[in-house]
This record gives C-alpha cells, sequence and structure tokens, in this order.
C-alpha cells in the first residue's frame, strides 16, 4: 500500500526524470555545424581525442560535429583507417586483451570463446557501429553507439570511439563503406 510520503517521492522523481535525462550529455556534446580549417575533403571522418570530438566534413570548411567518449590513455587508436562494415544493433565479445586486462569484468568470456553478447539497449555497441580497417585488416576500433551517455566527453573506453545512440545512428547513415577516418 502506498503511503502519502512515498507517492510525493515518486512524483517528485518522475518529474525530475526529463530534467536528469537532458543534462546527461553537455549541450557542447550535441551535434553542431561548425567551420573547420583542415585538409580534409567532404564525406570523410576526423576525431580529435583530447578534445572528445567527431567531424563529419559536409562540405570544404564546414562539418558536422558531434561529441564523443574515447580510449583510455594507452588504449586509444591514431592515425588513418577505413570503415569497411557497418552494423545495426551488432553483436559483440571483448577483444583477448581487454579479458586479459580485466577479467572479473568480462567473466562471462572467459573460457567461453563462442559467445557473444547479442546486440541490443544493454549492449556496449549500442544502436550502430562503424568498423575500421587499415591495410584491409580489421584494427578492433570501432565508432559505435553505447548503453553509458555518461561517459560522452570522457576518456574512458578501451579504446573505441563512443557517441550516443541518436549521433550515431544519424552518422551511420551519412557515412558509406570506404569512408576515410582520421584520428589525430
Amino acid at each position: 500500500m502506498l503511503d502519502r510520503r512515498h507517492f510525493i517521492a515518486t512524483g517528485l522523481s518522475m518529474l525530475a526524470a526529463p530534467a536528469i535525462a537532458q543534462t546527461a550529455v553537455k549541450p557542447k556534446f550535441q551535434p553542431t555545424k561548425v567551420q573547420i580549417k583542415a585538409p580534409y575533403g567532404p564525406g570523410q571522418l576526423l576525431i580529435l581525442p583530447r578534445a572528445h570530438f567527431l567531424y563529419y566534413i559536409t562540405a570544404p570548411g564546414e562539418a558536422i560535429r558531434y561529441g564523443v567518449g574515447v580510449g583510455k590513455a594507452g588504449l586509444e587508436f591514431q592515425g588513418t583507417a577505413t570503415i569497411q562494415a557497418k552494423r545495426k544493433w551488432p553483436d559483440w565479445r571483448p577483444t583477448d586483451e581487454m579479458i586479459e586486462r580485466d577479467p572479473g569484468a568480462y567473466s562471462k568470456f572467459v573460457d567461453n570463446d563462442d559467445y557473444r553478447q547479442p546486440g541490443g539497449p544493454s549492449n556496449p555497441l549500442g544502436a550502430r557501429a562503424l568498423y575500421l580497417f587499415k591495410n584491409g585488416r580489421d584494427t578492433y576500433f570501432r565508432i559505435h553507439g553505447t548503453n553509458a551517455p555518461r561517459t560522452i566527453g570522457l576518456s574512458v573506453s578501451n579504446g573505441c570511439i563512443r557517441m550516443l545512440n541518436e549521433h550515431v545512428k544519424d552518422l551511420y547513415e551519412r557515412v558509406p563503406i570506404g569512408t576515410k577516418v582520421t584520428v589525430l
């Protein structure tokens, strides 16, 4: 049976929920059209991990800037790659290096080489994934959504570039296979 205190507390928490959701990601990390002074052509992606931004070049000197989460020190990708695969609601398995670094966090994968976490809202890759290849080989780095939106603007991942699910869905529709990605 609900008492008055419980009823009021529940009601107040429901009123606060939209405000909490809206403030989870700082406004500066929302997609924004910007001018860019970089020698990259339309259709290319430029990622500046220290600033926590990904730029989709739309025209000479113009881009859409997205906020991202990036890899912890020592785990980040640098250089140039190409998007060679794209997946909606991808399944996921941590790399052997991730399991070795933190077997407790990935215990369901230890000694279970065939297990892959199915795609869905609880999957760390989120709603979409863009697979980065270099010289025809999978780098195991991805640009992907996240089930942890609070990590946008932080350097906490195992190396991948994280985006909010709604932002990676937008980018996914804009970039084709073969898109060049530069991470500085």
